[in-house]
């Protein structure tokens, strides 16, 4: 399948790569018009399995959807599994969670076969606040690429402002575990959710908690991720798995109370995202099937079964919101181009109704049944 390709590494992220990281050419004309750059994380982890640990860069051309045969370059991490990656959305470069430190690493323009692509390099600056300090499960920028946020195996939130990594929030025990993090819109809030316990917002200026989100009967939450609605207000949605299956939470930002409880799926989702334009949410399942839904109806936009064999590791949605980057355990990465609604339909039958009317009137004036 031209779309889903198999590049030999177990992924465990995935992200469309900005536009200001394209490579330029002399004329400053973006190399690849027509192209996205897709950035997958992943690999066997520490040991001999022979798998390999890496960040791989390939190219997806939408007029034909299809993702490259081969990765257009590929930077290997020695024994050190990428197990979560964060893109800088301005361009900037991509960090990686390692089992024991943070790694910052930028983007590189390089020729290949006399024709510039695109690389990544790891870069001289360390990141001395993220040495040592163990396994991160969630690694996240704000919107604006202003503000960082970690959360670690151990329980422990940090978030920090980028570049400078000045500390603005140090908490021990957030959770358990913290799993999934996400910035708000306007960079006021981090949301957090991990094992046992509510999900938790805490305010980035005060650096205190904000508001706690209380499960209901059996949840487990997720994922959670920050967006907005048609009026441009503010929402937070939150995945849930109860004993029927994988639901979506939506909460009011304001008063952090619950809007909605919509279930989704009958499989726990294993990958959660939402469009950079608010319009739709996706998420994979352990069974490998990925389904976009619409924000604001709760119904499923797209549905692509099997799209992995493997479970779904991580979703990136493209920046126009048109392409959903999706990536597996079994080494596959695919790109699911997200086509209009059909909003003609109720058009067309009624055309065809008014068509039907013209032939039985001009029938029924032939046939003298009409004055």
């Amino acid at each position: 399948m031209g779309n889903c390709k198999k590049y030999g590494v177990p992924f465990y992220g995935a992200s469309f790569v900005p536009l200001g990281a394209k490579p330029k050419q002399e004329d400053d004309e973006d190399v690849g018009g027509g192209f996205d750059y897709v950035v997958f994380s992943g690999g066997g982890g520490e040991g001999r399995s022979g798998i390999p640990n890496a960040l791989l860069i390939s190219l997806f051309d939408r007029a034909s959807n299809s993702l490259a045969d081969q990765p257009v370059s590929k930077f290997g991490t020695d024994d050190d599994l990428p197990y979560r990656m964060a893109v800088h959305p301005g361009g900037e470069g991509v960090i990686c969670s390692l089992p024991k430190s943070c790694r910052w690493f930028e983007w590189e323009a390089t020729k290949n076969e006399s024709a510039l692509t695109l690389s990544l390099k790891q870069s001289e600056k360390v990141l001395y606040e993220l040495e040592h300090i163990g396994q991160q499960l969630a690694v996240t920028f704000s919107h604006d690429g202003s503000l960082l946020a970690l959360g670690s195996e151990d329980g422990k939130l940090r978030a920090f402002k980028w570049p400078t990594m000045e500390s603005l929030v140090d908490v021990p025990d957030a959770h358990t575990s913290v799993k999934n993090l996400d910035f708000s819109p306007d960079g006021k809030f981090l949301v957090s959710v991990g094992s046992g316990g509510p999900g938790r917002v805490w305010d980035i200026a005060s650096s205190t908690l904000k508001a706690s989100l209380p499960k209901e009967n059996d949840e487990v939450f997720g994922f959670c991720r920050f967006s907005q609605n048609h009026a441009n207000e503010q929402v937070l949605y939150v995945t849930a798995m109860r004993d029927r299956g994988g639901s979506i939470v939506k909460w009011n930002t304001t008063t952090w109370k619950r809007i909605s409880s919509k279930h989704i799926i009958r499989d726990p989702i294993s990958a959660f995202g939402v469009s950079d334009d608010g319009n739709f949410l996706a998420i994979g399942t352990i069974q490998g099937d990925i389904f976009i839904l619409n924000a604001n109806s709760m119904k499923v936009h797209t549905a692509v079964k099997k799209a992995h064999l493997g479970l779904v590791t991580a979703l990136a949605f493209s920046h126009d919101s048109r392409a959903l980057a999706s990536a597996s355990l079994d080494s596959s990465a695919r790109v699911t181009q997200i086509k209009e609604a059909n909003k003609n339909g109720l058009n067309v039958w009624i055309i065809l109704f008014i068509i039907l009317l013209a032939v039985a009137l001009y029938y029924a004036k032939t046939e003298g049944l009409l004055l």
